[in-house]
């Protein structure tokens, strides 16, 4: 068990996290009113693959070989990370910001259930009750059927569908692979897509406001990777997890000042029901894995 300064670390570094993914996000928003999607997509790339590269040299070298299935799984994951890059970015271009990070807050929810039916995780009436609820809640976000669902509703849930399987697949992967191979590879998969994307699409020039901005979305980019990573290694998991939802308050902070954008009454109260049932299920399955220790000393 982590001691509580451990659990402040992890839990300042998880919101660090989320402050920064969703900081680069606001970038690349207001990238999109004058470049097209796959140029903004190539050209963060290529800064974050090389800023990861860099890092890579300093922290820690690639493994030098992998095994047959760590490597299925590898090439998995980046696929998953190139499908939810495109589906997110595709709602967040066309879509408010608090909205669309509000439909993502379903991940642990989704992760949790998936988890459950692919890989035979337990999983209890209560967690199961709240799964439910929480997606009652995305249901008040997107509306379907009424004026504000449109397909960019759909691909945020699409991407929410593919960041779902892309964990999954990471859960698998062995301790042989390290996290900034992971990282390598989801960055160099996104950009090739983007490079063979773009050649579809007429390129616009640059000023250096564009260029200053796709520089800061991948500097928080990648300091969103590495201290999602540092966050998931230092402290309980189940204490540090839930702080993962404080991208809601940056979102909400942001699409305010950024884009004068702030959510429907219904949208919050979905929103709310969502990051309610997300914690209660953070809760009940760090109280499952304090019993199932409990019971094992007690042997």
């Amino acid at each position: 068990m982590a001691n509580v300064s451990d659990n402040m670390r992890g839990a300042l570094l998880m919101m660090g996290s989320m402050t920064a993914f969703t900081v680069n996000d606001t970038f690349m928003k207001t990238l999109s009113m004058g470049l097209p999607l796959f140029q903004t997509l190539f050209l963060r790339g290529c800064t974050t693959t090389l800023l990861l590269i860099v890092l890579i040299r300093f922290i820690s070298p690639l493994p030098t070989s992998l095994s047959p299935t760590d490597r299925r799984l590898l090439i998995l994951r980046t696929l998953m990370e190139v499908g939810a890059t495109w589906f997110f970015l595709t709602a967040l271009f066309n879509m408010p910001l608090a909205n669309v990070s509000a439909i993502l807050q379903a991940l642990p929810l989704s992760v949790t259930l998936a988890s459950a039916l692919f890989l035979s995780e337990p999983i209890g009436w209560r967690r199961i009750g709240a799964i439910v609820i929480g997606f009652l809640g995305v249901l008040l976000i997107i509306r379907p059927g009424t004026e504000g669902f449109t397909l960019y509703s759909v691909s945020a849930l699409l991407s929410v569908a593919c960041v779902t399987v892309r964990d999954l697949t990471a859960r698998k992967l062995s301790a042989a692979v390290p996290s900034s191979a992971v990282a390598l590879a989801a960055s160099l998969g996104v950009t090739v897509f983007a490079a063979l994307g773009s050649f579809n699409f007429a390129w616009q020039p640059l000023d250096i406001g564009s260029m200053a901005k796709i520089g800061g979305a991948s500097l928080f980019l990648v300091a969103g990777y590495i201290f999602s990573v540092a966050a998931m290694r230092v402290g309980d998991i189940g204490f540090v997890a839930p702080f993962r939802y404080s991208s809601l308050l940056v979102a909400l902070t942001l699409g305010w000042f950024v884009f004068g954008d702030w959510p429907k009454p219904l949208t919050l109260l979905g929103t709310a029901l969502v990051v309610a049932t997300g914690v209660f299920t953070f809760f009940r399955e760090r109280q499952r894995k304090l019993g199932v220790a409990k019971a094992l000393r007690s042997r």
